[in-house]
């Protein structure tokens, strides 16, 4: 016979070992007497032997009898010890946030963000996984993550769109580039120097593309990455990366770089998207750390680079100043 501790016959026998009786057994179980008869009887059969010595005054276990108690205890200490551990990884589960995001956001902002969130819940644990656009869509859709964050230019069916902003495509040059002083650029403007670009796909390269093509321009593609955020540190002197603010924020904060942009407004339609997936619930820790994702991408400038100024201070960067000096030196090798 194979036992199971769930059976009927196995929690019967149980129940009424404690108990010492049949009628007592029932009433705990909420069955009917013959039922734990009848149960206890296909036990005693499938052993070949009595678990029970019927007396006067109920039930005592036999030797037969105390040994499956024995076994059955001991089972049932093994499961409650399992049931625990399960519980355990439940409430971890509930303490885990999934998120997926495009790459532009995985190297300056998540990583702030997710670094301020434990310091509130340190006991959370963050899942991030980093993505092309299609490839977090599809994260969502299939149920991997809970949270996307990305760029997008469309709606997406089947998703909630948890907070959206503006996130224009800015073109991203040193403070001694030519166009920095600008206000804006055009697209005109920047295919006469040399650009660094995601590959084809990313939302930034689409409506750049798009733009191009209806004005009918061509432009040189000094370096091509599919982890547009590999390009930033290395920008040459004349350089231009197309890029989202949050990409770069923390090197315009260091004033290595200084974000333009664009006068067409194509470049200006795309939208920042936090997403969840439609009719799921977010676990509690996951509702938290949408919270937090949102009021840090309002505190960032909610997808938009501060206002500049033209003034000649506002550039007066310690880059700014290496390029100067470096310009100078040049100047004086020059024959």
């Amino acid at each position: 016979m194979k036992l199971s501790l769930f059976s009927t016959a196995v929690r019967y026998f149980l129940e009424v070992a404690q108990t010492g009786s049949v009628s007592q057994a029932a009433l705990q179980l909420h069955v009917a007497g013959s039922a734990v008869s009848r149960q206890i009887s296909k036990l005693e059969e499938a052993f070949a032997c009595p678990l029970f010595e019927r007396r006067a005054r109920g039930m005592a276990l036999t030797e037969a009898g105390e040994r499956l108690m024995a076994f059955v205890r001991t089972g049932s200490e093994d499961a409650e010890r399992v049931v625990e551990q399960v519980r355990g990884l439940a409430g971890q589960k509930a303490q885990s946030v999934r998120l997926a995001c495009t790459e532009g956001f995985a190297t300056g902002f998540i990583p702030q963000v997710i670094e301020a969130f434990r310091e509130q819940w340190p006991l959370a644990r963050i899942e991030l996984s980093v993505d092309s656009p299609d490839d977090v869509s599809r994260r969502l859709m299939q149920g991997e993550v809970e949270l996307a964050l990305k760029y997008s230019v469309a709606p997406e069916p089947g998703t909630l769109v948890q907070h959206a902003a503006p996130a224009p495509v800015y073109a991203l040059m040193r403070p001694s580039h030519p166009l920095a002083r600008q206000r804006v650029v055009s697209v005109a403007d920047v295919v006469a120097y040399p650009l660094c670009l995601s590959q084809r796909g990313m939302t930034g390269r689409q409506l750049f593309d798009l733009v191009c093509s209806q004005q009918g321009r061509q432009y040189r593609a000094a370096v091509v990455s599919n982890f547009s955020s590999a390009l930033l540190p290395g920008v040459g002197t004349l350089d231009i990366v197309l890029s989202g603010y949050l990409t770069a924020a923390h090197l315009m904060r260091e004033g290595r770089l200084v974000a333009v942009p664009f006068t067409e407004l194509n470049l200006q339609q795309r939208v920042l998207q936090v997403l969840s997936l439609q009719g799921h619930t977010l676990s509690d820790t996951a509702e938290k750390f949408l919270q937090h994702l949102v009021a840090s991408i309002r505190a960032s400038g909610n997808g938009m680079a501060p206002a500049r100024r033209r003034t000649a201070r506002s550039f007066s960067t310690p880059a700014v100043q290496r390029d100067n000096a470096a310009a100078r030196k040049s100047k004086k090798r020059a024959p």
